[in-house]
């Protein structure tokens, strides 16, 4: 698994791109925008997911 610091700069990376692309496409619900989109949702549930366990480890203790 991707550690923080990797999603965190894919997850920038895709916001960039996402911008970019709705811009150049002038439309939010265009097939790509949503596509792009959705990768950047499955990178914040990954982001959540990390962030529950890091939670769990240090109660935990």
């Amino acid at each position: 698994m991707k550690d923080k610091n990797q999603l965190l700069d894919e997850l920038h990376a895709l916001r960039l791109k996402l911008l970019e692309t709705a811009e150049a496409r002038g439309s939010l619900t265009d097939p790509d925008v949503l596509a792009i989109s959705e990768e950047a949702d499955q990178l914040i549930v990954s982001l959540q997911q990390l962030q529950k366990e890091e939670l769990t480890r240090i109660r935990t203790r």
